[in-house]
Formats: C-alpha cells, sequence, structure tokens
C-alpha cells in the first residue's frame, strides 16, 4: 500500500503533514515529501486527505479472553473480585472458549489501532491460533498460580511451557511469542519464582507479573518476607534480572522505582483497571523522570470493560497530573511513546512501534476530519485529549490490512460475538 498525501507523527512523534508513506514486503519501505520513483510497485494508493497515520498500539498488560466476563464482576475491590466472582468463573472456561474469547478480543484490539498484546492466560495453544488467525501479535504467557510450596517442575505448567515454546515461539513470523509467568507475590511461593525466572534467562525469554497493585499486596508482602516490597521481593530471587514486564506498580516507592529503573524492568501501566478495582494511581510521573520504561495496558475486561487503548492513554496523561497536582507532568509523547515503542520494546520486538524505514508496518490511520479535530494547533494534543480510537479507520499488522473502515478481513466478527455470548450465558448457567 502506498499512502499519499496523509499526516504522519513520525519517529520522534512529531506531526509531518502531506507524506508519502510506502509499506512492501510487511514494513515501512518509503517516508518522503514526494511519491517514491516507484510508486506503481506499492500496490493500493491510499488517498491520505484528512487522515493521521501514527504507530499502531501495543497492548503490554491484557488478560484478553476475559471478554467472557465484561459487565459480570463489578463493583468489587481486587481480593473479592478474584476470589468470588473470576476464579471461579474462570474454572469454567473451555479452550474453545479461550479460542472464541481471544478471536473477539482481536477484533477489538484492532478495531481500536492495537495489533500486538502481552497477554497472560490460559490455554495457550487456542489464544495463539486466534491470534494467527486474525493476522496480529501476542507474546502469550500460561497462567501460573503456584500456592503449593513445591517445585515449578511439579507444576504442570513447568512441561507445558517448554512443548509451548518449542511448538509457538517465533511462529508466525515471529508474530507469537511465548513469555514465562509469575502470577503475583500473593499467588506464588519463593522457590517457583526462583526457578521460572532462572529457566527464562536460560531461554532467553520475558518473564511477564503482577506486582504492587493494591497497597494491601504491599503490607502482606512485606509482613511474609521481613519487610521487602514485592519489587524487592523479586528482585532478591533474580527475577529482575531477566527481562520482565511488572503489570501496575501502583504502591511503588523510591526504593523500587530506582530498582525497576536499575534492573530495566518495564512497567504495565493500567489506569482504567487501576481505577476501577480501587487500586490507586501509580506515580507514573515519578517512574518516567527515574528512566523507568513506562508502557501501557488495558488489564482484563472484568477491570477494564474495553480494548480501546486511546482511553487508556488519555487516563494515563490526566491521571499523573491530577495525582501530582502538576499539569506539567507526562507531556502527549510519553503517554504515545508508552502505548507504541514502549509497549513494542517491552513485548522485545525492536523493529516494531516506530513510523521509520525499514521498521516493520504497524499502523493506524485516524479520520481527522471530524470538528474535535479542528483546529491542530498540537496536534499530539489532539491526539491524546481530543482523539479517540473509534476515529481509527485502518489498522495494518506486518503490512497486512486487519482492520478498515468497519470491516475485518481477518476475523468473522459476528460469528466470534455470538459464541462469546452464547458461551458467557452456559458459564453462567454453570455457577
Amino acid at each position: 500500500m502506498l499512502f499519499k498525501n496523509i499526516a504522519i507523527l513520525d519517529e520522534d512523534l512529531a506531526y509531518q503533514p502531506d507524506r508519502w508513506v510506502g509499506v512492501r514486503d510487511g514494513r515501512i519501505a518509503y517516508i518522503g515529501d514526494e511519491a517514491p520513483a516507484d510508486a506503481d510497485a506499492y500496490g493500493e494508493a491510499y488517498d491520505g486527505a484528512g487522515k493521521l497515520l501514527m504507530p499502531a498500539l501495543y497492548n503490554d498488560h491484557a488478560h484478553a479472553p476475559m471478554v467472557l466476563l465484561r459487565g459480570y464482576a463489578e463493583n468489587l475491590p481486587l481480593q473479592a473480585w478474584l476470589e468470588q466472582k473470576c476464579w471461579p468463573f474462570e474454572a469454567k472456561i473451555t479452550p474453545e472458549d479461550n479460542y472464541w474469547a481471544m478471536t473477539l478480543a482481536c477484533a477489538e484490539l484492532a478495531r481500536y489501532g492495537g495489533v500486538s498484546f502481552s497477554d497472560m492466560y490460559y490455554a495457550t495453544r487456542e489464544r495463539a491460533q486466534a491470534v494467527t488467525e486474525a493476522g496480529m501479535k501476542a507474546n502469550l504467557s500460561e497462567g501460573l498460580l503456584a500456592f503449593e510450596p513445591k517445585p515449578f517442575a511439579e507444576y504442570p505448567q513447568c512441561a507445558l511451557n517448554e512443548e509451548l515454546v518449542r511448538e509457538l515461539h517465533g511462529s508466525a513470523d515471529g508474530r507469537i511469542r511465548i513469555d514465562y509467568n509469575i502470577h503475583a507475590e500473593y499467588t506464588s511461593n519463593p522457590q517457583v519464582c526462583a526457578e521460572v525466572a532462572a529457566i527464562a534467562r536460560e531461554k532467553g525469554l520475558r518473564v511477564h507479573l503482577h506486582a504492587s497493585e493494591t497497597r494491601s499486596e504491599v503490607e502482606e508482602c512485606r509482613g511474609r518476607h521481613d519487610g521487602l516490597s514485592p519489587i524487592a521481593y523479586f528482585d532478591s530471587l533474580g527475577v529482575l534480572d531477566g527481562a520482565v514486564t511488572a503489570a501496575h506498580c501502583v504502591w511503588v516507592d523510591d526504593a523500587d522505582i530506582a530498582l525497576l529503573r536499575e534492573r530495566d524492568v518495564t512497567v504495565a501501566h493500567c489506569p482504567a483497571s487501576n481505577m476501577k478495582l480501587g487500586s490507586g494511581f501509580a506515580p507514573v510521573a515519578k517512574m518516567l523522570d527515574a528512566g523507568v520504561r513506562v508502557a501501557l495496558g488495558t488489564d482484563g475486561m472484568a477491570s477494564n470493560n474495553n480494548h480501546n487503548l486511546f482511553q487508556d492513554m488519555y487516563l494515563m496523561g490526566l491521571i499523573a497530573k491530577g495525582s501530582t497536582l502538576d499539569p506539567a507532568v507526562v507531556d502527549p509523547r510519553q503517554v504515545i511513546e508508552a502505548a507504541t515503542r514502549a509497549g513494542a520494546l517491552s513485548q522485545g520486538r525492536e523493529d516494531c512501534g516506530l513510523i521509520r524505514e525499514g521498521m516493520r508496518a504497524d499502523v493506524c490511520v485516524l479520520d481527522v476530519t471530524g470538528p474535535q479535530w479542528c483546529p491542530m494547533t498540537a496536534p499530539a494534543y489532539n491526539v491524546l485529549y481530543a482523539g479517540d480510537g473509534s476515529d481509527v479507520v485502518l489498522t495494518m499488522c506486518d503490512g497486512e490490512v486487519v482492520y478498515r473502515d468497519g470491516a475485518w478481513p481477518t476475523i468473522d466478527v459476528e460469528r466470534a460475538k455470538a459464541e462469546v455470548a452464547a458461551r458467557t450465558r452456559r458459564i453462567i448457567s454453570e455457577l
């Protein structure tokens, strides 16, 4: 495809009007202020009038099949939400349920400009099938709750992870990646944490975990582990020595932030989920000032209700200002970077997340002709505070269109909706 006369957010997230962007063989092959000499070789010419092309979005923390629970577990604090509603419901979810839920989640992500997500859940083979068929990307980790004091090798996830890495890691031209998982400090034991981390480091794979989501989690962790916070606890076991994405990090102190920076941990900030569950406001401004990489996540649909990452971008920008009483902290470029390049790097996708020649063609196109976009005095601010995911008219993953003008070329959305609705009704009837 050749996007002609289209405005872009370039690799520095600066606004550039009237550009030509050529996509070929899955990558951005040309960016210029005039048509490339071989314009005809790019196939379809896309009229960019009234449009803005920017990097597609990377959801750095999700439990995507939880679309099955959308609207089910409401108005509860985290522990009651988990123990009384989510875990009993999830015990009834079959692998086929996961497949259809993942398919619907992919459609929703693509609709709002998303192409890739880090997903912590179950039935990884079925989830990978759904993502592969949708033409999208995911870092998938098999959920692990390790309540019993026994080695990781005695948990079925140990052998399963070995199989998943052999079968799926790097499949679909690298679009599918397998991560290792530690759900959280309070759902694991020290031996399992240390062993999972060691295996992941040996294999060169990432670890995806939850940390410091609530005040009570941190207080109880300190009580169990000689005053160590969850971040310090994971560090003491060598977990942070590898490539780690830590979701939430709402209740981190200065010492935790220093560790996150020193160990090059990516924080997956989930502002909508953290507010909905009453968990609090992550100190994002302080983390960014300290040099911590902050990416953006939706979390699951029982604690957010939609995969519109533009909404989370909006909240990230506002919460940072409101919670610090400082309107000058966290500018739009930092937020957009969190939803794009930082998420790609967190997933180990070095050639993604930027509008730059040679990068993979993960882009989304927004219609900026609506009244909320006028005037375009400060385009990055418009993207963050005036625009929305509903303005997305095209989403492209590795150069292939996965959403365009209300249609999903790779997904039967009506079938997915019907399957998910029916399966949710069945599960609720079984509870």
